[in-house]
């Protein structure tokens, strides 16, 4: 996964989760709130990010700026993915397929924020196994990284793009 500078793109955000957790401590209960964000340009660049606050916004805040420190750029081909691929992080798997245009974005909460920040149009998912929204996020991006172009494995095998499609 090769990390994207920040500074040059208009980036979006968007809220995936926001979690409020509490320690009890002698004096009673401390209420803290966790936001996870997801940020992209639409355009085949996406990062997230948890930020942990006693407030809402600056836990919001915090995560943004989290989120930009973890860009990746993935793999597109025209409005889709340019290949079937699952993408696992801890319990979190996320089964992701190319769509053919016009069939939009078939994805449920996590998955459909990532993919949407990233400026996929039409993609079909199923998140397997875990539906934990930090891990699912993490298993998406992990996938969408992983994801390789016919000019990459043609570059790789030392072939043509056409070869490669037979």
């Amino acid at each position: 996964m090769a990390l994207i500078d920040a500074s040059t793109l208009e980036l979006s955000e968007k809220v995936v989760a926001i979690n409020r957790v509490s320690k009890t401590v002698k004096g009673g209960r401390i209420m803290k709130f966790s936001a996870l964000i997801v940020v992209g340009d639409g355009n085949g660049t996406v990062g997230f990010g948890l930020g942990k606050s006693s407030e809402v916004p600056d836990a919001i805040r915090k995560g943004i700026e989290d989120a930009k420190k973890n860009l990746v750029k993935i793999s597109l081909k025209g409005t889709t993915i340019p290949h079937e691929i699952i993408g696992k992080f801890g319990a979190g798997e996320v089964l992701m397929k190319p769509a053919a245009k016009g069939t939009g974005v078939i994805a449920g909460g996590p998955v459909r924020s990532v993919v949407e920040i990233a400026g996929i149009k039409d993609i079909r998912t199923k998140s397997l196994r875990s539906n934990n929204p930090c891990n699912v996020v993490r298993a998406t991006i992990n996938g969408l990284a992983s994801l390789k172009s016919a000019e990459e494995i043609a570059e790789k095998r030392g072939k043509t793009v056409k070869e490669i499609y037979g």
